[in-house]
């Protein structure tokens, strides 16, 4: 017969463990923002596509446009995918 108290401390230790890898993976994705940040600005003036940098940096486009605004890259205006009703009966 299994002990519940067993059991429950082996789920509890391979909560701990898998929460510790995931603490780890998340501090050394934090530590190497600084450095892709950098890398895709030198990229952007190196006069790299921003397609192609951002699949390379694997980064959401809003975080890609947010280096390029803090580094004053010129970024246009997000467009709308849809016009507004105001914008269609113009």
């Amino acid at each position: 017969m299994e002990i519940p108290e067993t059991r429950q401390a082996e789920a509890l230790r391979k909560v701990a463990e898998l929460g510790a890898q995931r603490a780890a993976a998340l501090a050394e994705a934090q530590r190497l923002m600084g450095p892709l940040q950098e890398a895709v600005i030198e990229a952007a003036h190196a006069g790299a596509g921003r397609s192609r940098i951002k699949e390379l940096a694997q980064v959401s486009p809003a975080t890609l446009y947010g280096w390029f605004e803090s580094a004053g890259i010129e970024v246009r205006p997000k467009s709308s995918a849809r016009k507004t009703k105001e914008q269609a009966d113009a």
